[in-house]
């Protein structure tokens, strides 16, 4: 009896320990499961992530048949060859810009087989889309910067928006844009092309670079670069139409560029006190900068006549481009000796100081061809490094050698001059 209820014991222990066991392999199952599936993770998201990429694009497939089998690697990209400016008005055309295909790998255009001859459309693309310079982004991403007109506007963008690459290069056509910039976050677009079989080409899209699109109004106050002589003054950087410094500037009769440089040629101190930016060497010079990019090349020539023999000959701003010396040779002011230069230095600030006396030149035999040929290529700055202090420019070795060439002038002519170098009253009007 003992035996039997012991082996009794002995079958409910095994039968009460079963359940235990199975839970143990459940268990360990589990864990191992869960393990697993932290390691396929990152491959069943990549792979879910592709399936759906590739669904999308089917589903935004162009009919057009597209040229050459989808790649990742993208191995040609279109580029601008050329810049937009960095502001385009409404309904003015936007500049021809060469487009050409390269190679990204062997950086080399292409210029022949099927890609040399595909079709592009022109977009708008957000301008911040690729500020860090990077040129590795995807179709979607280029598709999802696309720029489209506000809801009830025109089309963002009107004109020619399809080139057709030859030999690998193709032109933006007669384009222009309808909206302006400033409603967007970054207030700028780019321009950008791309295969109009885009979906899943080898050809990466070009971009332009960013640029700001403003309403064609704004044009009337546009500066201009570089800007013209007989453009108005407020045309020139830090000047505003009818601001302090247009004011400050027309009280005392200055209208345009060439009178402002006129000036500025003359006295540019009493001009930089007129314009009060005593205070703003920022302003001041900015405005310097772009008033000098100004190039004189109208053939207008002034005389400053000193004497029968000597006589200094400007361009149209008044700055001193010739010296006529012995009575018969013009000699441009590169091929004047430093000697040369100081006289030249004191006879040009004595014809500031007597303006009425610069009179136009009629006769232009007066100047030889080759020297011609310098004065039609001369910029405004070359005589202004005649413009040193008169004090400082002053060469003790060469003091002799001055007072030789001025004794040369004939006692004659000297006599009229008194001892600031001015002619007396009764010779100022000698030509």
């Amino acid at each position: 009896m003992k035996r039997s209820l012991a082996e009794g014991d002995d079958d409910e222990g095994c039968e009460s320990s079963a359940p235990a066991a199975s839970k143990r392999r459940n268990h360990f199952a589990t864990l191992i499961n869960n393990e697993l599936a932290l390691k396929l993770e990152p491959n069943l998201r990549a792979w879910v992530r592709e399936a759906v990429e590739k669904a999308f694009h089917s589903s935004f497939r162009c009919p057009v048949n597209q040229i050459g089998a989808p790649s990742q690697s993208r191995a040609y990209q279109l580029h601008f060859d050329g810049e937009l400016g960095s502001t385009i008005f409404t309904a003015s055309k936007v500049e021809p810009v060469r487009i050409f295909l390269y190679d990204v790998y062997s950086k080399t255009r292409i210029t022949s087989g099927p890609l040399a001859s595909i079709k592009l459309c022109v977009v708008v693309v957000d301008g911040e889309f690729t500020r860090d310079g990077r040129e590795d982004w995807t179709e979607v991403e280029f598709s999802n910067n696309i720029v489209n007109a506000r809801e009830g506007r025109r089309p963002l963008l009107a004109g020619d928006l399809v080139i057709q690459l030859r030999n690998g290069v193709g032109y933006l056509g007669d384009i222009n844009f309808t909206d302006n910039s400033s409603w967007i976050r970054s207030r700028k677009f780019r321009l950008g092309v791309r295969v109009v079989s885009n979906s899943g080409s080898v050809v990466r899209e070009g971009l332009s670079k960013a640029f700001a699109v403003k309403d064609h109004r704004g044009e009337l106050y546009k500066k201009h670069y570089p800007p013209f002589l007989n453009d108005e003054v407020w045309r020139l950087e830090k000047i505003a139409k009818d601001g302090a410094y247009h004011t400050s500037l027309a009280e005392i009769g200055i209208s345009s560029v060439k009178g402002f440089l006129r000036m500025y040629a003359t006295s540019p101190s009493k001009l930089r006190e007129i314009l009060g930016c005593g205070s703003s060497n920022k302003s001041w010079d900015k405005i310097i900068q772009h008033a000098t990019t100004c190039v004189v090349n109208d053939n207008e020539w002034y005389m400053y006549r000193v004497s029968e023999s000597v006589a200094l000959v400007f361009n149209s701003i008044w700055s001193v481009v010739g010296a006529i010396l012995d009575g018969q040779n013009c000699l441009p002011v590169d091929k004047l000796d430093r000697s040369q230069m100081q006289m030249v230095e004191r006879f040009k600030q004595q014809a500031y100081r007597n303006q009425d006396n610069i009179v136009p030149l009629e006769d232009h035999s007066i100047i030889d061809n080759q020297s011609m040929v310098f004065f039609n290529h001369h910029q405004i700055g070359l005589s202004n490094s005649l413009s040193l202090s008169q004090e400082a420019f002053v060469f003790p070795a060469e003091q002799d050698q001055l007072e030789m060439q001025m004794n040369s002038i004939p006692g004659s002519e000297l006599q009229h001059l008194d001892q600031y170098g001015d002619p007396m009253p009764e010779s100022s009007h000698r030509m």
